[in-house]
């Protein structure tokens, strides 16, 4: 059984940048692809960012590609998530997740294992 904790959200202002954190815990965290997922109030849980085991793969959604950076430091069982130029839209509760797989996912009904979440708020 593998749990996952998220940290480092908060409120931010437009623009700016915050860097979450998911420290896995229970398993081996190599053996699994890992991922970021969000959901805004009213909204279906959406795919941020996915990394393969070893980092090599990533993937983003087309509305954050080139200002979040999903990597993974399989020494401290941690997946990161920088997210740059932050805008109000961003905002939602953000999900770490992982996957018994080498290679990523995009769906959230593959995934095995879910943190209990974290806000993300982006004031205009």
């Amino acid at each position: 059984q593998v749990q996952l904790v998220e940290s480092g959200g908060g409120l931010v202002q437009a623009g700016g940048s915050l860097r979450l954190s998911c420290a896995a815990s229970g398993g081996t965290f190599t053996s699994y692809a890992m991922g970021w997922f969000r959901q805004a109030p009213g909204k279906e849980r959406e795919v941020v960012a996915a990394i393969s085991w070893r980092g090599v793969n990533t993937l983003y959604a087309d509305s954050v590609e080139g200002r979040f950076t999903i990597s993974r430091d399989n020494a401290k069982n941690t997946v990161y998530l920088q997210m740059n130029s932050l805008k109000p839209e961003d905002t939602a509760v953000y999900y770490c997740a992982a996957v018994r797989s080498y290679g990523i996912r995009r769906n959230d009904n593959e995934y095995d294992y879910w943190g209990q979440g974290i806000q993300v708020t982006v004031s205009s």
